[in-house]
């Protein structure tokens, strides 16, 4: 999405860009050979990340080439057009880079994972992608980062409950410690990032709901999500993406479902349409609808001669135990 909009044309050259990679799990650079910007020639990229002690010297500059060596890429590195240098760097390191001064510190994640505080003339963000609470030293470390930050973007991966039992020891961390950290070094804003694959929008929307209670100025971060930094004395400003605040609409539709349950049996059940969005519904039912399968959806909304019938047929993507007992919460994506 980013490197798409990037890769416009506008005729000019384009200025230098700064990337900085946290650490080389997957999750963090699978996305670099399809990034449309370092394909044009015009562009240039600095890329700072560690040495890994499992690759050696130059380790991103390996791990950008061992992601593209064949079979695993139609293309080499050598297809990426744009200008590109790699800067080791180290926690505990800063640098400056124009007018920002860059820190960087080692955070607690497997194999090795850095934090980045950036401070601008209209402000500062602390950039802690994957970190877990446990470790004294690394936890002052990530104190440091956000201490004062105009914003401060931490792991929010598991719920509290998660992270004390389930998913204690994989390197990520909870709201409520995010909250914990803002509030002892007076952040200003607070961003909830590195969302669970599992989570739905409205699990994100609640652990959000969550951290709004105990903390001001908490927002959750989204594809699109643009932050603005304003002067001495305003707010932080954020602009979520159409997609994230237009489609999805909480929504208490009555609805006639037809589907076929695990077992192969027709099924027909009345029922109540909730979280709309013109890609999909999220539907509670008695039934047990077979994954994949087809269904068909008939729902009752008002208008203006009384009340319309809408119908609409789709695939079962999702299955997650429902809110009610006995009923299940289905996901479900509209072809038509």
């Amino acid at each position: 999405m980013l490197g798409s909009r990037w890769a416009a044309p506008n005729g000019e050259k384009n200025p230098e860009t700064h990337i900085f990679v946290t650490h080389y799990h997957w999750d963090h650079i699978q996305g670099i050979p399809f990034f449309a910007p370092l394909y044009v020639e015009n562009n240039e990229f600095h890329f700072y990340s560690f040495r890994s002690k499992f690759l050696g010297r130059d380790s991103l500059k390996q791990v950008f080439e061992a992601q593209m060596a064949l079979p695993y890429f139609p293309v080499d590195l050598s297809a990426m057009n744009a200008k590109r240098k790699f800067k080791e760097v180290d926690g505990g390191d800063s640098f400056t880079i124009r007018d920002s001064k860059i820190t960087a510190r080692w955070l607690n994640h497997p194999q090795g994972c850095l934090g980045f505080r950036i401070e601008t003339p209209a402000g500062t963000v602390a950039y802690a992608t994957d970190n877990e609470p446990g470790d004294p030293k690394l936890e002052e470390n990530l104190r440091e980062l956000a201490e004062g930050a105009d914003i401060f973007i931490n792991d929010a991966q598991f719920t509290p409950e998660q992270l004390a039992t389930t998913r204690k020891g994989w390197g990520h961390s909870s709201w409520r410690e995010g909250v914990r950290v803002a509030r002892e070094v007076g952040a200003k804003t607070l961003v909830l990032f590195h969302h669970d694959p599992d989570s739905t929008d409205r699990m994100v929307d609640s652990l959000l709901r969550q951290a709004r209670e105990e903390f001001d100025s908490v927002f959750a971060a989204s594809e699109g999500m643009v932050i603005t930094l304003g002067g001495a004395g305003d707010g932080v400003q954020a602009h979520m993406p159409g997609t994230r605040t237009a489609l999805r609409r909480e929504a208490q539709f009555r609805a006639k479902v037809r589907g076929v349950t695990e077992g192969g049996k027709q099924f027909e059940e009345e029922t109540m349409v909730r979280d709309l969005s013109l890609q999909g519904a999220l539907i509670s039912l008695e039934n047990l609808p077979r994954l994949q399968s087809e269904l068909q959806v008939t729902m009752e909304a008002p208008g203006t001669d009384g009340v319309q019938s809408m119908q609409l047929r789709g695939y079962v993507v999702r299955i997650d135990a429902g809110a009610e007992k006995g009923h299940s919460a289905v996901g479900v994506v509209f072809t038509d």
